[in-house]
């Protein structure tokens, strides 16, 4: 039985985050990582960061992943992406990265880059699926065990 058979089979919604959000996002992000942003640190990208944009998942009202990127001139740089454990292996993960995608091109982004840990092979053959190509390695990025992170980068399309 796929992960897919063990959930609802209703419509996944994307969404704009706005501030009352933070909480349901921090659950997912502390869910989804050893090394989560605080709640304070979402707060401050939604009251102080203008270059801030995050996309909401939502299966039937409930946040089930995210995506954030900071829009700066005519480039996007993915901050966070992050899915529910419950809900990885569903195909959720790509739906909002080719959200994300999309709404980055709409504001004008032509590039976008990201980091990811060199050991995140599912989420690293993802990004290749969706055009990403391997860009650099940032040495000792992760701050929880000091792993390197492999900077990726694909051009968006109109």
């Amino acid at each position: 039985m796929s992960r897919m058979d063990d959930k609802p089979q209703t419509t996944v919604t994307f969404r704009k985050m706005v501030l009352t959000d933070v909480p349901a996002v921090y659950r997912v992000e502390t869910d989804a990582f050893t090394a989560p942003w605080s709640l304070e640190a979402f707060e401050q990208e939604m009251l102080r960061n203008e270059y801030a944009y995050y996309v909401l998942a939502e299966k039937e009202e409930e946040v089930v992943g995210y995506a954030g990127m900071w829009l700066i001139l005519d480039e996007s740089h993915i901050t966070n992406v992050a899915v529910l454990g419950s809900y990885r292996g569903t195909g959720i993960g790509e739906a909002l990265m080719r959200e994300i995608m999309r709404r980055a091109s709409g504001h004008g982004a032509r590039t976008m880059t990201l980091e990811v840990r060199v050991s995140n092979e599912p989420a690293r053959n993802l990004y290749r699926k969706l055009g990403f190509r391997e860009g650099g390695i940032r040495r000792g990025y992760y701050t929880d065990n000091g792993e390197d992170a492999l900077v990726m980068w694909t051009e968006l399309t109109a």
